[in-house]
């Protein structure tokens, strides 16, 4: 359970210079890890052996094992909390920040320079989805050669199997090329290129602007890349649209 859980679970059973706390608590979850356990209880107006009890009474050792709950929870995608109006120019600043570090980074030409960038399917065709629904990742995998590319991305909050669909998919001397925040550090030995975006934001939730900015970066090498060839696919998909009436016009 998470910590505001296990306060809103055990809050009866405090006592009240406790429930004081644990209010402070609440109050604070957000920058919690910042504080140190003496400031807490000085901010709740409480001692510091009321302080530990609370943290005993919900299942935590000390404080010190309240920080690491809190990380787990932010590194696992838990949206933060954001009380009043967000700063939009902060915001900006922000997602400008992650952005440029990504566009910066020599990874980005690398990947770009790949053999076989052309395979996006707006430049060129063989390019596949996968898992698809209904299909196992194991069917995916058996038809690649080192003349294939694979691009994977994976952000926090992983499937389980992550790591061992890596490992496959190098194993059979494909490039793998990994588009993924820094949670995926321990995975990036497995791929041939690792792209680390950025998804920190000043708002509530993750945010996937410099990961965006990556794909349509890397789309626009490939269309590159393809030449004339390319070009043409594009228009004639486009024109296929037309045809077709799949887009307003």
């Amino acid at each position: 359970m998470r910590i505001d859980e296990r306060i809103t679970d055990r809050y009866a059973d405090l006592s009240p210079q406790e429930q004081r706390a644990a209010q402070t608590l609440l109050d604070h979850l957000d920058e919690l890890a910042t504080y140190r356990s003496a400031e807490l209880a000085e901010l709740s107006g409480v001692s510091k052996a009321t302080m530990s009890r609370l943290f005993r009474h919900l299942g935590f050792a000390d404080f010190d094992e309240v920080r690491d709950h809190l990380r787990e929870l932010r590194s696992a995608g838990e949206p933060r909390r954001v009380d009043g109006k967000p700063s939009a120019a902060a915001h900006l600043m922000r997602e400008t920040e992650s952005i440029r570090g990504v566009l910066e980074s020599p990874a980005i030409e690398a990947v770009v320079a790949l053999h076989l960038r052309q395979q996006v399917a707006a430049a060129r065709g063989d390019v596949r989805l996968a898992p698809l629904p209904g299909q196992m990742i194991g069917e995916e995998l058996v038809d690649l050669t080192p003349e294939d590319v694979v691009v994977a991305v994976g952000f926090r909050r992983r499937p389980a199997g992550f790591g061992g669909f890596l490992a496959e998919a190098a194993a059979t001397g494909a490039s793998v090329v990994l588009l993924a925040d820094g949670s995926a550090r321990q995975h990036a030995t497995l791929a041939a290129h690792w792209i680390e975006c950025p998804v920190s934001s000043t708002l509530a939730f993750d945010s996937y602007a410099a990961a965006m900015s990556v794909v349509s970066m890397l789309a626009d090498g490939v269309l590159s890349a393809t030449g004339r060839a390319g070009r043409d696919r594009a228009s004639e998909i486009t024109a296929s649209y037309t045809r077709l009436s799949e887009v307003e016009r």
